[in-house]
């Protein structure tokens, strides 16, 4: 599974009306309420505000609504795209402004369902995987090799601190942890330890 690295949005024009897809990073299924009130207030001219979103760590919890579309027009068809994507964490609005023209039930399972294809093209995403946060405090002079070690293993520093020692805070992907801790403690002769930070 993928996740979303941050916020996307692009739109499409179906018979003069306007689709507007917003993809947003989503940890919480509580936090769809506050984000779709923010798109209306930030689209008070919208018709609709359509929401289909994918969530946990195997992509299998969901919500959608179709908002006074027609029942399984809108966000139904905008659910599937999302659940066949293989991205979680992510909620996709679709904003609609009517442009006159009605578009039957075809028309907008249709505009909706590529609304979401359109702005699945344009996101950034990232594996999901587990990661362990952690820190280290090492002498100055084993500061640039330790440093290497964890670069080799991918792992994101988030925070240096120079005091009496080197203090590096970041996370690593939990699988490479156990390696990497291993080959720093050998590196230091056991005078370093890569400490896991419970989440």
């Amino acid at each position: 599974m993928q996740i979303l690295l941050e916020q996307a949005t692009c739109e499409i024009e179906v018979k003069k009306s306007r689709f507007i897809a917003i993809a947003c990073p989503l940890s919480d299924l509580s936090h769809i309420k506050e984000v779709v009130n923010q798109s209306r207030s930030q689209h008070p001219g919208a018709n609709h505000v359509v929401h289909a979103a994918v969530l946990g760590p195997k992509g299998d919890l969901y919500s959608y609504s179709d908002d006074h579309e027609p029942k399984n027009t809108a966000g139904r068809p905008a659910l599937e795209v999302l659940k066949g994507s293989g991205v979680t964490n992510i909620l996709v609005l679709v904003v609609r402004y009517f442009g006159g023209t009605l578009l039957g039930t075809g028309g907008l399972v249709k505009a909706y369902a590529d609304s979401v294809k359109e702005v699945l093209k344009i996101i950034k995403t990232e594996a999901l995987i587990d990661k362990t946060s952690f820190h280290i405090s090492m002498p100055y002079h084993l500061y640039e090799p330790i440093k290497k070690q964890l670069i080799e293993a991918q792992a994101v520093i988030d925070s240096e601190e120079f005091a009496v020692e080197v203090t590096l805070t970041g996370t690593l992907s939990s699988s490479s942890f156990a390696s990497c801790a291993s080959t720093i403690y050998d590196l230091s002769n056991g005078s370093c330890t890569l400490n896991p930070i419970d989440g």
